[in-house]
């Protein structure tokens, strides 16, 4: 389907020729960026140009890069997976080499990577943006059960249309919707399909004989109060019901039961449709390199996001400690910040006192229906709205659902992947001008 990249780099041909270039004992670049996703894409695109030709490698595994905000959509029956898919081939920076390789180990010490295919890379300054990874078997009875009789995630290529064809299907009964007690990408993504089914099922007339049920470890519906309050008058309204502190255990598929962990004690429900938000985590090279905190995220300030023990080492995104919700539109700020404290630190000149200040900026646009959507801008580091538009962004408006479901896409692909796009402020400081 997708043609070889004309600068993919993962044989040892070119390993040597590299090798030859810099007389150095492993190909060693002045920038190694782990992760070809939205947080690597939006730093090489800017720092390629700006370093010169062979000066940046990215290392990144995969054939295919995925808008994974749009799964909503696609497991809602709005867009296909192919809408949110690109070769990865096409998103690489024309001055950055492409290792199409995965990361054994960090020397932070050598400034070595290890590759699992044994080869080692060299860097002057790296950058970690490798995401976070679905944790499928930390449910029992989950592997062998996704995508069969009922249970789907829209966190899976392979499951995410699977969702919409469970959805549209449906016939009544218990339709459960969960959420872990781990950090996950999106974290309103959990709750979103909840809204969407349950809107389906009402335009379907099985409403009257479903109960939509949102299990949710968490202690709140949403972190934000704001928000919080407009999803659970929502779900009021709408008759869904939200159990927090209940975490999915277990999946019994001959019985179709699904065993939560409610808080200490052991619950039964029997479902007809169980849609699951897997645990996540980050690679576990991480920790093993001794790049991460406890939790095994890369160990940054949280402020300029170079490594507290490291200062040639940068993380943003899902893998970085920053303490707010892991959103392409986190990374949007992030990316500048980041961009430019790595560039002081290049050039000798950074001052962590008068460095770029990542504020904690995180964005999540919560659908609650096929044509509205509460767009929720906030700071992760207060809890605190942080909000572009003059209007009152916690209630549900169709031209918020508009702008997630056409307009964002495009600053995604043209904007922050190229590295042009470092979140709304500018827009949000126009309109704080108006009367």
């Amino acid at each position: 389907m997708f043609a070889k990249s004309n600068h993919l780099f993962n044989g040892s041909k070119n390993l040597l020729k590299r090798f030859a270039s810099t007389n150095a004992t492993v190909p060693t670049y002045k920038l190694v960026v782990i992760g070809g996703g939205t947080g690597g894409l939006a730093v090489s695109s800017t720092l390629s140009k700006i370093l010169g030709q062979n000066e940046i490698a990215i290392i990144e595994p995969s054939d295919v890069h995925y808008y994974q905000p749009l799964w909503t959509f696609v497991g809602a029956g709005v867009k296909t997976l192919a809408d949110s898919a690109k070769p990865t081939e096409e998103l690489i920076p024309k001055d950055a080499y492409w290792i199409k390789n995965k990361v054994a180990k960090v020397q932070p010490d050598n400034k070595l990577i290890e590759l699992t295919d044994g080869q080692k890379i060299g860097y002057d300054y790296l950058v970690v943006a490798t995401g976070l990874e679905c944790h499928w078997d930390k449910i029992r009875g989950l592997p062998e059960t996704l995508g069969k009789d009922g249970v789907t995630s829209n966190y899976s290529t392979d499951t995410v249309e699977t969702t919409w064809k469970f959805i549209r299907e449906f016939k009544g009964g218990n339709a459960i919707f969960t959420m872990p007690s781990t950090p996950i990408k999106c974290p309103g993504a959990a709750i979103k399909v909840a809204y969407l089914a349950e809107d389906t099922f009402t335009k379907n007339r099985v409403r009257n004989k479903s109960n939509v049920i949102y299990n949710s470890a968490m202690g709140k519906i949403f972190s934000i109060d704001k928000y919080a309050k407009s999803l659970e008058r929502v779900a009021k309204e709408r008759g869904i019901e939200v159990n927090l502190g209940t975490e999915l255990k277990e999946i019994r598929s001959q019985q179709k039961e699904a065993v939560f962990n409610c808080k200490g004690t052991e619950k039964v429900f029997n479902y007809d449709l169980l849609h699951v938000t897997p645990p996540m985590g980050p690679p576990s090279f991480i920790g093993e390199s001794g790049l991460g905190n406890k939790q095994g995220y890369v160990d940054v300030d949280k402020y300029t996001l170079q490594h507290v023990k490291y200062p040639n080492i940068f993380s943003l995104g899902d893998s970085s400690s920053a303490p707010t919700s892991k959103t392409a539109a986190a990374i949007s700020v992030q990316s500048g910040v980041l961009k430019k404290n790595l560039l002081d630190t290049m050039t000798g000149i950074f001052d962590p006192h008068t460095a770029a200040k990542y504020d904690g900026y995180a964005s999540c646009p919560l659908l609650v229906g096929r044509d509205k959507l509460i767009l929720a801008e906030f700071s992760g580091y207060t809890s605190l709205p942080l909000e572009t538009f003059p209007i009152d962004q916690g209630q549900e408006r169709s031209f918020m659902y508009w702008l997630t479901k056409e307009v964002i896409p495009e600053i995604y692909w043209n904007g922050l992947l190229k590295g042009t796009w470092t979140g709304p402020q500018r827009f949000r400081n126009f309109f704080s001008y108006l009367p």
